[in-house]
């Protein structure tokens, strides 16, 4: 195997490329939209249904804090082939996401108990767009996609622990990998895995990829099931192409540090896609990622597009100087 990640591929201002052997019969264009927290108008949908892209990920969180089924009506007009995992915002109330960051057993039981049926509307508003869960999708011949662990919060805890147990049998993070693994094993060769949060061992530091900016002291803040998860993937044969994230926002929440966005490390591509607010400079400049999977290569490169659907930027993910992740990632 191959990387064509060259030192200086950010300077340039090339796409993040990363090559392997493995042969996709289809090559497939998939646009990536990171946690929109309400950034999504018509615009977008118009653009993302004149753009050709063969397939979306969505990486959840859909409102600014709470209440996700306006931006999922408005995602419903969507045409290509698309598919959500639901981020911790999305079909939880204020209360149950408090009861969950505090860790009070007693108000998370509470508040989870109308969770299935919240998540069900959820996916019903959002048709004929697929939200996904510790689930398979065929995207291409020979190309599946993985839908990790959903509403997940980073770190080593297992949130909405009551929720997971009673929809997907989950009742701790090694259940939440051995159901991922259920999942793989049964996937194509090759894979793209669409998570919410990233998974551990991409840095510790505030700026890696799902580094802990609010608490730094509580370092990498990546799943941790998600990446023994990936590490089966690999020792039973598996490719996996890419994996896509979001939840840990691009900039930090004091606004003074800015992470990096991408790294490559035993032929995958990861990929934080949480650019909030995805809309800026008053709706002139929206974000996405373009991926490409072909026969032998996997691209992405970010892309700004103005109101009219006009690609006004294109800018390469930035890795480190050496094309590679930081040294922790060598732990998947």
């Amino acid at each position: 195997m191959r990387h064509n990640v060259a030192p200086s591929a950010a300077r340039a201002g090339r796409a993040l490329t990363h090559s392997t052997g493995t042969r996709i019969n289809t090559g497939m264009q998939i646009g990536l939209v990171g946690d929109i927290h309400g950034a999504w108008d018509e615009q977008d949908t118009r653009f993302f249904n004149t753009a050709g892209y063969d397939a979306l990920l969505l990486t959840g969180d859909l409102p600014r804090f709470v209440g996700s089924l306006p931006i999922a009506r408005a995602l419903s007009a969507l045409t290509p082939p698309a598919y959500m995992i639901a981020g911790n915002h999305d079909a939880t109330g204020l209360v149950q996401l408090y009861a969950e960051m505090a860790d009070h057993p007693r108000l998370k039981r509470v508040t989870a108990l109308g969770m299935p049926e919240r998540v069900a509307r959820l996916a019903e508003t959002l048709s004929p767009i697929t939200l996904g869960a510790y689930s398979r999708h065929p995207l291409a011949e020979n190309l599946d996609l993985v839908v990790a662990r959903p509403h997940a919060m980073g770190g080593d805890r297992l949130y909405f622990r009551d929720y997971l147990s009673r929809v997907h049998g989950v009742t701790d993070l090694d259940g939440s990998r051995a159901a991922l693994c259920r999942v793989i094993d049964e996937a194509a060769r090759d894979i793209v895995i669409l998570a919410h949060n990233g998974p551990a061992g991409l840095g510790e530091t505030p700026d890696a990829p799902f580094g802990c900016d609010f608490d730094p002291a509580r370092g990498d803040f990546g799943d941790v099931d998600l990446a023994e998860a990936i590490t089966h993937a690999r020792a039973t044969g598996h490719r996996v192409r890419a994996v896509v994230a979001g939840h840990m926002h691009h900039l930090s929440k004091d606004g003074r540090v800015w992470r990096r966005t991408a790294a490559v490390a035993h032929d995958t591509l990861y990929i934080n896609a949480a650019r909030v607010p995805r809309i800026e400079n008053g709706g002139a400049r929206r974000h996405h990622i373009a991926l490409d999977v072909t026969e032998n290569e996997t691209t992405a490169e970010t892309r700004w597009v103005d109101a009219d659907g006009n690609i006004v930027a294109r800018e390469a993910l930035p890795v480190t100087d050496d094309g590679a992740s930081p040294a922790p990632v060598d732990a998947l």
